[in-house]
Formats: C-alpha cells, sequence, structure tokens
C-alpha cells in the first residue's frame, strides 16, 4: 500500500517537499531568497520606528500646527492696520513650515556619521553668515543687529548657529572622550571657537541668544562627562561679564531695573514696563477657559509683539489656563522624550547632541514664559514652534529633525535573518 502524503508526519513531508524542490534544477531557490526570508526582508524594510520618534515627529508637527493658528489669530489686527490683509503674517509663517516640515522629515533620514563629518562644515556656514550681519546686508530689528536682508528675504542666522554649534561640540567632544580630564584638551579648540561663535551674537546686541548659547554648550559639555570643577573658573568669568555687557546698553539697563523694582512707578509703565504689564493683563484677563480664540483684546495694539515674544500671553487670554497648561505638557512631552533619547543611547556623540538641542529648545520656551510671566526681564526671545519667525521656525525643525534621524531605523542597522527552506516548511 502506496503512503500517502497526508499520512506521514508534519517534518518528513517538509523534507520530501524539500528535497522535490532541490530536484527542480533552475527553478530552486536559494535558502535566502525564499517567501519567508523575502517577507522577513520586507517586514525589515517597513519597520516602525521607535516610539519616541513618532512622539517627537507627532509632538513637533502639533505645536508648529497650533502656532499657526495662533499666529494667525494674534497679528491679524497689527497686519490689517500696516497692509489692510489679515491674512499676511499667517502666510508668511505657513511658507515658513511649508520649508521646515519637509525638511525635518528629510533630515531625519541622516545617517549619524554624516553629522560627525560634515561638523566643521555647517560652523564654518554658521559663522560666515553669522558674519553677514556686520555688513549692508545686516539690518537691526528691535535694538539688536542680528538679520540679514536680501530684497524681501530676511534671516536671522544666530538660529543656524545654535544648531551648527550643537553639532560641531559633539564631534569635537567625542575626539577628545579620553581627554577630556585634561584642562588643555578642552581649552583647544572648544574655548577659543565658543568665544567667537558668542562673541558674533553678542556684538549685535543679543542678550537673549546668548544666554541660550551658553546654556546649551553648558550642558553638552556636562553632558560629555567633563569633570565640575572645569565650570569653575568660566562660571567665575560670566558672573563678572555678564552684568558688565548688561551696563553697556541703556535699554538693557533700564529693562533690569524696571524689573527689579516691580514696575511700580508710573514712568516705568509707559516706558519699560509696558510689555510685560500688558502681557500679564492678557494672560490674567483669560481666566480658567478663556475669552476665546480670536477674541483677545491685548492684540488690538495694546500688546507689542503680541505674535513674536509675547504669543503666549494670547495663547493664556484666548485659551485660558488650560490652553497655557496644554502647551506646557506638549513642551514637557518633547522634554522627557529627548531625555529619552540620551539616556538609551550608547553613542556619546547622540547624547551630547540630544541634550544640547534639547537644552536649546526646552531651555527657550522656559526663559520665553518666564519672561511673558515676569519672572525675568525682557530677553526677546521667541517661543519655539509656536511665535512668528521663519528662521526660528525651520531651525528648531531641522534640529528636530536631527534628533529623528538618531532614533531613525535603517534596514542595514541590523544583521538579517536568513531563514532556510526546512525551516519554512516546519513552520507550515
Amino acid at each position: 500500500m502506496e503512503t500517502t502524503p497526508s499520512s506521514l508526519p508534519r517534518r518528513l513531508r517538509a523534507e520530501r517537499a524539500a528535497r522535490k524542490a532541490a530536484g527542480e534544477g533552475s527553478r530552486t531557490a536559494e535558502p535566502d531568497q525564499t517567501p519567508g526570508a523575502a517577507l522577513v526582508a520586507v517586514r525589515r524594510l517597513f519597520a516602525a520606528e521607535s516610539t519616541a520618534f513618532f512622539v517627537i515627529l507627532g509632538t513637533a508637527l502639533f505645536l508648529a500646527i497650533f502656532g499657526l493658528v495662533m499666529v494667525l489669530s494674534s497679528s491679524s489686527v497689527e497686519q490689517y492696520v500696516e497692509t489692510h490683509d489679515f491674512f499676511g503674517a499667517f502666510l508668511r509663517q505657513g511658507i515658513f513650515a511649508a520649508i521646515g516640515i519637509p525638511l525635518m522629515l528629510v533630515v531625519s533620514r541622516v545617517p549619524v556619521w554624516a553629522w560627525q563629518r560634515y561638523a566643521w562644515h555647517l560652523l564654518v556656514a554658521s559663522m560666515f553668515l553669522q558674519l553677514l550681519v556686520f555688513t549692508p546686508l545686516g539690518v537691526e530689528v528691535g535694538g539688536n543687529r542680528n538679520w540679514i536682508r536680501l530684497g524681501s528675504f530676511s534671516a536671522q542666522p544666530s538660529e543656524f548657529l545654535k544648531l551648527a554649534l550643537t553639532i560641531w561640540i559633539g564631534m569635537i567632544l567625542v575626539k577628545k572622550e579620553r581627554k577630556l580630564g585634561e584642562w588643555k584638551e578642552l581649552l583647544v579648540p572648544l574655548v577659543p571657537v565658543v568665544g567667537i561663535a558668542l562673541a558674533l551674537v553678542l556684538k549685535g546686541g543679543d542678550l537673549g541668544t546668548t544666554l541660550i548659547l551658553l546654556m546649551l554648550v553648558a550642558v553638552a559639555v556636562f553632558i560629555a562627562g567633563v569633570k565640575l570643577r572645569f565650570f569653575l573658573v568660566p562660571l567665575a568669568l560670566l558672573a563678572v561679564a555678564i552684568p558688565v555687557i548688561t551696563a553697556t546698553a541703556s535699554s538693557r539697563t533700564d529693562r533690569i531695573a524696571a524689573w527689579l523694582s516691580g514696575c511700580s512707578s508710573e514712568e516705568a509703565y509707559q516706558s519699560t514696563c509696558w510689555q510685560t504689564t500688558h502681557g500679564l493683563w492678557a494672560l490674567a484677563s483669560g481666566g480658567v477657559f478663556g475669552v476665546g480664540l480670536g477674541n483677545s483684546k491685548a492684540k488690538w495694539s495694546w500688546l507689542p509683539e503680541a505674535d513674536n515674544d509675547f504669543i503666549f500671553a494670547i495663547v493664556g487670554e484666548e485659551l485660558g489656563l488650560i490652553g497655557a497648561c496644554v502647551v506646557l505638557g506638549l513642551f514637557i512631552v518633547l522634554a522627557v522624550s529627548f531625555i529619552k533619547v540620551l539616556r538609551r543611547s550608547d553613542d556619546a556623540f547622540v547624547r551630547i547632541v540630544t541634550g544640547g538641542i534639547m537644552t536649546w529648545i526646552i531651555g527657550q520656551a522656559l526663559v520665553n514664559i518666564a519672561v511673558v510671566l515676569g519672572l525675568l526681564p525682557v530677553l526677546g526671545v521667541p517661543l519655539p514652534l509656536i511665535s512668528a519667525g521663519g528662521s526660528s521656525l525651520i531651525f528648531v525643525l531641522v534640529a528636530i529633525g536631527v534628533i529623528l534621524s538618531f532614533l531613525h531605523r535603517r534596514p542595514g542597522d541590523e544583521t538579517p535573518v536568513r531563514v532556510s527552506a526546512e525551516t519554512v516548511g516546519s513552520l507550515r
């Protein structure tokens, strides 16, 4: 009696099928060309990114879109007064978002080694653009000469400098990883290059950006593992330099003096305290639930820079305490996600750059909100992803793209799994 295939054990049937396939000559598939192997390859190619990847991407996109809505609301009145067009600032911000979001996604595909290889190129390019501020292309905005203009196009090179300096510091500190205990190794080239970058920004009068740069440099160096004793001398120098730098401009000293006095005088209210006072009134008038989107009174020429440095005041007025807390919560989500990237990576470059970018974005957000709340004097730094301004929006999105590139899972990152014909047959 002939044995039928169904009466054989499963494994014997699989072996018979494999031998039969082996005898078919040219129709025989190699082990790693079997349907099972192809299926594994496809799954790996389209494998989902990590949870942190999607959390960071989703939060950034939500904040950028929310920023567009708030820019439209906070700028519509002033735009109509100036140009008889309610949507001027909104359309410009929309163009910047349409540039920045695709750039973020493109940058997220750049391999880590590319950032290290081209760190010097990015730094030199950013410093060259910052130098253009002091040429006829440079323009002064709000007392700070930190912009360049070509026709109708204007940009703030210091936003590019923040990103380039962070990547460069990561590359340098990784190269000197085994010599971080020697102060001479830290001195060159870190101190001269950082000093030049800070001097270029400070020369234009932008104290707020200078402080953000100092913060991200300090955190990046700390994450790299530099001993705390090496921070003593820079801190002592800063304690002496900041009061001196502040005293060089009367506008800075007036703002700080008014802030320290609590804006109690009538003269200060009419000048240096006008913006801060009306920002606080806007926040207070919003209550818990807000006056409603688009119903702000402060934006009717009462609050200067309502769509930029003080946009958080409009958020609190129109969306209330709940809206303000949602914005704070989203920045906390970003911060927690960045910390997860930092802690889970075993690559020193990834940790340093992530820490620097986190300090830049989250630190700047906290400084901006503290200014609106009156906890700090007016420094003129925008709220990342929300305030009007193309340079800030584009380069913050690109910086987030850099962190996403650290999380991106590429097909070649893992050892390919080969599935044999026998294994495929035994699984059937």
